[in-house]
């Protein structure tokens, strides 16, 4: 039982970070190629890839539910949350797709994810490496700052956008109550997020002190 358990979050980690990989370098090699044209249709490029890894992160909240992965629950439970909400308000929003914002923040969310699941793969299989914790709890903060402000600008934009779209055909949506509250929703979930994650690196680089002291 215990084998099968670790192949599992084994195999999920290595699908995310295969995932997450090809999605980032879709991304370069189409911006090399295309220049800024190319941010036009990244989400069209991307988008099927990236929804499928985000609806499969909500396996994580109960891999940590269960034990299979050691974290706190709060801050996974908000990124998931914000990530697949975002991710369908882009589906719904077709003209939205097309900002360049939206480029910037799904390179934030990778590289957001592959600073994560190689982490994660090397605790698996009992190898951890001092650079990748070191990335995973300290520089993975500043990067997920900046992706939060991605996403907020990202919903600002939306909100103009169904706004318009309202009056100019003379109806009514939810999309921009919707919004409305899912921003400042955003920014709390945000400041809690930084807030668990900073004591939780605070708990890691201990603990990985401990460690190496001991060997």
């Amino acid at each position: 039982m215990l084998s099968v358990r670790l192949a599992y979050i084994f195999s999920y980690n290595l699908f995310q970070f295969c995932g997450h990989t090809w999605i980032l370098t879709n991304m370069v090699v189409r911006f090399v190629t295309f220049g800024r044209d190319a941010l036009a249709d990244t989400f069209h490029s991307v988008g099927f890839v990236m929804s499928l890894c985000q609806l499969l992160s909500v396996l994580e909240i109960f891999h940590i539910a269960d034990r299979l992965e050691r974290a706190r629950l709060l801050p996974r439970l908000v990124q998931v949350f914000e990530k697949n909400l975002l991710l369908i308000m882009l589906i719904n929003l077709d003209e939205v797709q097309s900002k360049p914002i939206v480029c910037v923040q799904l390179f934030f969310w990778n590289i957001l994810d592959l600073l994560r699941y190689p982490h994660e793969v090397m605790c698996v299989m009992d190898a951890p490496s001092a650079a990748m914790l070191w990335a995973r709890y300290t520089l993975w903060i500043p990067i997920y700052l900046l992706s939060a402000v991605t996403e907020g600008v990202t919903i600002c934009h939306a909100m103009s956008h169904t706004e318009q779209e309202a009056r100019r055909q003379g109806s009514s949506t939810s999309w921009p109550l919707v919004l409305g509250v899912s921003l400042p929703l955003l920014g709390l979930g945000a400041l809690l997020t930084v807030w668990q994650s900073l004591k939780e690196r605070r708990h890691q680089l201990e603990r990985w002190t401990k460690t190496t002291k001991r060997k």
